[in-house]
């Protein structure tokens, strides 16, 4: 039985993408489904001198979004989400903290004293190819503090740890800060020949 199992998990390595291999097995294979990735929590220090704690992105942080959500402004929304949103259903904030971790990644940030969720970062691996999509969104009061540059710094670090060749994300052309750091980072960003309304930013990705 043992044997058997142990050559199960073996074909599934050798045959399974990339993506869906961890560094090791034990940190992601649990009762035969994927959980959270292991070391990736670390405290990062804002520039107003907060402390703020980035970890995986957890099903049961759905209690901290609505708090959250309430301190995005209306523009922020659309910058991040493309149009207008006035509010978000209880299905589709379960949505943002339920997802499969072998075809995407979501990190957290919480002030590392009052637990509050000040921003979320993710990864959404594109279909046949080894590229993810990125996005973004810190709470408003904490735009230029320097959160969006941390957080866009652990999805690339990531993306480098799995091996993906590049990370992008499409950006509205009157979202500046977000233009703005991505060109600091080294991001190639061109119109979107898919979609002219709207910027592409491109990152090729050296393997860690």
């Amino acid at each position: 039985m043992g044997s058997s199992l142990e050559a199960a998990i073996e074909w599934a390595i050798k045959a399974a993408p990339r993506w869906m291999i961890p560094s090791s097995l034990s940190d992601r294979v649990k009762c035969g489904r994927p959980t959270h990735p292991k070391g990736w929590e670390r405290v990062a220090h804002l520039q107003d001198g907060r402390h703020v704690l980035i970890r995986p992105l957890h099903p049961e942080d759905e209690s901290l979004y609505p708090s959250f959500l309430d301190q995005v402004t209306a523009d922020d929304r659309r910058l991040r989400f493309f149009v207008p949103v006035k509010e978000f259903s209880a299905s589709r904030i379960a949505q943002f903290t339920h997802f499969d971790f072998t075809k995407a990644m979501a990190f957290a940030a919480l002030d590392e004293t009052t637990g509050e969720l000040l921003g979320v970062a993710r990864l959404h691996r594109l279909p046949h190819v080894n590229t993810a999509e990125f996005a973004i969104l810190v709470r408003s009061d904490l735009k230029g503090h320097g959160l969006g540059w941390v957080l866009m710094n652990i999805l690339i670090e990531y993306g480098q740890k799995l091996g993906l060749s590049a990370i992008e994300g499409d950006v509205l052309p009157d979202n500046q800060m977000m233009l703005k750091m991505c060109a600091e980072l080294g991001f190639r960003v061109s119109t979107n020949p898919a979609d002219p309304a709207l910027k592409l930013a491109w990152l090729p990705l050296r393997r860690r």
